[in-house]
């Protein structure tokens, strides 16, 4: 039994500097985190990293990834537990034990370590920055000074679960025709490749001219028999060319937000969710006690477009210099009057917070009426494309053996 017990302590790896100030690393079995850290500040070591080393070493291969939705579920249930009021480092324990991602639970305990070893709150979530942007780790700071936590925690959470609400909503409406359209694509393929031959073969015994239709379809899968690599390569060159240009040029991701905007079917549902967003994130900074032009400055970064991250930070210039939020955001001209007018009845009522969360959710709603109309609007579509695609290479392989039978 005493193996057991001893095989179950976990081993932390570290990093760090001794008290001549040279750099260190090791191994360190201890209960936990913070245990680990206090053993190695007595030893000297002036501790940079540490982390809980893994049991399995292909533990990599299998690591399942932390999603937005894990860190929206883990802020929900820690402010369930402050309010419940449990303690804060309890409230990790209880949370990581109930998280079914191994990876999300690794976090939240080392954020405990964190806590534990005398770190803030805030502090702790910086640690993991992959995971926790700036805005959030700010929310959380302010809750933590104004003694407010658990209130803070909760309108985070609402924050977080909103915000990937709606992007699901955005891509739900995205796949559905994207997926079928690859579908009817590689369908189209298959029969240009596998079957349109054995047609081939057929007319070429008959003797007889093809219809320029038909002639078509047999001269495209001739080709595509000959230089499918090449259409292959063309479309996987297309595709990392436009990774690379969206993750290098800032110019060309420009290019994209202001182009998607002006989509006729998808620009609509795009503008209303980035009015949500916009609507949400400002109504949560200010809410939480965040200054305007603050709050302004981190609503720019989530709005995730840059003709309206340009109008936030233009708004927040015009905010500084003593102007009202409705005239600056009626200025850019990129604002809907719904949300203007919100604004200004919030200004001169003194409850903008609770104006901008009506816009919001306003918005989420439309967004979400939008998806649902787009679905529609998209099968009937979606159906028009298959039949081109799949009922033109029928009729073409068909054409010449209803000419036969008119003959006849």
């Amino acid at each position: 039994m005493a193996v057991n017990k001893a095989e179950d302590i976990p081993v932390f790896l570290y990093e760090g500097t001794n008290r001549r100030g040279q750099k260190v690393k090791g191994e360190m079995p201890s209960k936990n985190m913070a245990l680990a850290k206090a053993v190695l500040r007595k030893q000297g070591v002036n501790v940079t990293t540490i982390r809980q080393k893994s049991k399995n070493p292909l533990e990599f291969l299998t690591k399942k990834k932390i999603s937005p939705m894990d860190i929206a579920i883990f802020t929900r249930q820690l402010a369930t537990m402050m309010k419940a009021g449990v303690p804060l480092v309890q409230s990790f324990e209880i949370v990581a034990e109930g998280l079914d991602n191994p990876s999300m639970r690794e976090v939240v305990l080392g954020i405990k370590g964190e806590v534990e070893g005398g770190n803030t709150f805030a502090g702790a979530l910086r640690k993991y920055p992959q995971y926790f942007d700036d805005l959030f780790c700010s929310l959380v700071a302010s809750g933590e000074q104004s003694g407010a936590l658990e209130t803070m925690l909760d309108r985070v959470a609402i924050y977080k679960e909103k915000s990937e609400l709606l992007k699901m909503k955005i891509k739900k409406a995205m796949k559905y025709p994207t997926a079928v359209i690859i579908v009817a694509l590689v369908v189209t393929i298959i029969l240009m490749v596998k079957v349109v031959p054995v047609f081939s073969e057929l007319f070429s015994s008959f003797g007889a001219e093809l219809p320029a239709f038909t002639q078509m379809v047999v001269d495209m899968s001739k080709w595509m028999q000959a230089y499918w690599f090449v259409l292959v390569g063309v479309i996987v060159l297309v595709i990392g060319a436009f990774r690379e240009a969206n993750k290098r040029s800032e110019k060309f991701r420009d290019f994209i937000d202001r182009s998607v905007l002006k989509l006729p079917i998808f620009g609509d549902l795009v503008y209303k969710a980035i009015i949500a967003r916009f609507a949400r994130t400002l109504a949560t900074t200010f809410a939480a006690g965040v200054p305007l032009i603050d709050a302004l400055e981190s609503t720019a970064g989530a709005t995730g477009n840059v003709v309206y991250r340009k109008a936030t930070m233009q708004i927040r210039e015009d905010v500084s210099t003593g102007q009202q939020l409705q005239f600056s955001m009626r200025s850019t001209n990129v604002f809907p009057s719904m949300a203007i007018q919100m604004v200004a009845i919030g200004e001169e009522s003194g409850a903008l917070d609770a104006m901008l969360d009506k816009v919001a959710t306003h918005f989420e709603n439309e967004v979400d009426n939008a998806v649902d109309g787009l679905t529609s609007l998209m099968e009937p579509l979606i159906m028009a494309i298959l039949g081109v695609l799949v009922g033109g290479l029928v009729v073409a392989m068909y054409l010449p053996i209803f000419q036969m039978g008119s003959v006849i």
